[in-house]
């Protein structure tokens, strides 16, 4: 297909939006700043307030159950974390600490079919509350990768599973869940900025990681999803320079099968969706919502093929 021609859903506001997911029937997203979860209701043609109070959420994912996780940064200092939104509108917190630390500023997430619950921690000064500026208030030493293990009675443990990341931003499973593809993407001049594929093994820790892509000194990944192919769609690239704001199509060699350029500064998230999961909806650094017809058909955990309707209502709706 030639370059994707991208319509505005959702107008710049001022703030970034994140983590879309599709539930099934509509879009889930977050606008960060305004700690809000939307959904976008592609039939009613409108968005909405899925739930309010998000304490900086980023990053969204479905289990294979249909219940909903988000990375949330955290409004406050104290509160970040990564958790699982209930149908009755209640938040259970699954992970906030590492070796007794308080967590980075949680920013993305996948979960595997049996429930483990992968998140990437960076800290990026100013990706949540105003606290988030004051690099002060980091209290690990490292950007790292974790995986969360549901245990009897409720509880998760978790699991340091990179040791050679620096502001690790979107992670994506392969088709077959046997490599963990992570988004090395620093800010800093010495941070490199990298796609890079990690084998899964056997007893759930990471292997070496493989260098499939380098972005050199411009804006590498930050989110990125799967096609039923194999391949790794991801949005990347800024307006400072480079090839732009795109939406790149990667094989699972991390060769450049395509670049569809962004009408925007900085895409930030990508999700497939539609009845047929070939409309891929972006989210950007200003807020916008975007979405493009595709030839590429999305792989997702949840809903399962074939599967019609969504995700129960959270919270109050209301059309903004």
């Amino acid at each position: 297909m030639s370059n994707w021609e991208f319509q505005t859903l959702d107008p710049s506001y001022g703030g970034v939006t994140e983590g879309p997911v599709w539930d099934g029937s509509g879009l889930l997203f977050t606008r960060i700043q305004q700690s809000r979860i939307m959904r976008y209701d592609p039939a009613a043609g409108a968005c909405t307030v899925y739930r309010e109070n998000s304490n900086c959420a980023n990053g969204l994912s479905f289990d294979a159950q249909g219940r909903l996780y988000g990375c949330e940064g955290g409004a406050t200092a104290d509160a970040r974390r990564v958790v699982r939104y209930d149908p009755d509108g209640s938040v259970t917190v699954l992970a906030d600490r590492y070796e007794g630390k308080r967590l980075n500023i949680p920013n993305d997430l996948v979960v595997d079919p049996e429930g483990r619950i992968w998140f990437t921690d960076p800290y990026y000064e100013g990706a949540a509350g105003p606290w988030s500026f004051d690099r002060a208030n980091k209290e690990l030493e490292h950007d790292s990768v974790y995986r969360l293990d549901p245990r009897a009675g409720g509880t998760d443990s978790i699991t340091r599973v990179t040791f050679d990341t620096t502001r690790p931003n979107g992670l994506l499973f392969s088709l077959d869940y046997s490599t963990l593809y992570v988004a090395q993407s620093g800010r800093e001049p010495n941070e490199a900025r990298q796609l890079r594929a990690y084998p899964v093994r056997a007893d759930k820790s990471l292997g070496t990681c493989e260098i499939l892509h380098d972005f050199g000194s411009h804006r590498g990944i930050d989110g990125m999803r799967l096609d039923t192919e194999g391949n790794i769609i991801a949005t990347a690239g800024w307006e400072l320079g480079g090839p732009g704001p795109m939406v790149y199509v990667f094989s699972p060699a991390g060769d450049v099968l395509e670049r569809h350029p962004v009408p925007c500064r900085r895409p930030t998230n990508c999700a497939f969706g539609g009845e047929d999961l070939t409309t891929l909806y972006v989210t950007t650094i200003e807020g916008f919502l975007f979405r493009t017809p595709t030839d590429r058909v999305g792989r997702v955990l949840f809903p399962p093929s074939g599967a019609a309707g969504g995700v129960p209502s959270a919270g109050s709706m209301r059309t903004v």
